[in-house]
């Protein structure tokens, strides 16, 4: 089974304000790669790296039409993580975190077994070129994937509900 197989509910990233910032940072880093060759300039032609680095980080929020995240009948889809089973998820909680000073949605699923056993499919192996670039998700150490909602095109609370209504219907 391949991430192209996805039925159910999928959520991609926003279309909205996510796009600019990661094409100016792109542009910005490029113009001060020329300037630094032009000039022979290190220092620029470090802070051009850096910007290019940091938009080539963030170039999956550009694929905005990709599904990151969804759930249907075998479980919880996580793009570059995989598909959790419904039976190996113990809890999925929505947390208002603070990062930054800025209030952010986060989505917490609780896994009832370790990680390994939890996969249906396993994806983390990913293509050389993407190894770099974000993911919607993290692991923390006692078992808890955070996925950080505000950058999706839905609200996070209808996301919250969707899932935890879904986790329930495919438990019983």
């Amino acid at each position: 089974m391949s991430q192209d197989d996805i039925n159910g509910y999928t959520v991609a990233y926003d279309q909205d304000e996510l796009q600019f910032p990661v094409y100016v940072v792109l542009v910005i880093g490029i113009a001060l790669c020329i300037a630094a060759m032009i000039h022979s300039n290190i220092i620029l032609l470090v802070l051009g790296f850096a910007a290019i680095c940091y938009g080539y980080y963030n170039v999956p929020l550009l694929e905005t039409g990709r599904p990151r995240i969804g759930a249907g009948q075998y479980g919880i889809f996580i793009e570059g993580l995989g598909i959790i089973s419904w039976r190996a998820t113990q809890d999925i909680d929505l947390v208002a975190v603070e990062m930054r000073g800025i209030p952010q949605n986060e989505l917490q699923i609780t896994l009832a077994q370790p990680l390994q056993r939890a996969l249906i499919a396993d994806w983390r192996q990913r293509p050389m070129h993407r190894l770099l670039m974000r993911l919607p998700w993290s692991l923390t150490a006692k078992g808890v994937i955070r996925i950080p909602l505000d950058v999706f095109d839905h609200d996070a609370g209808d996301i919250h509900k969707t899932f935890v209504r879904m986790l329930r219907f495919y438990r019983s």
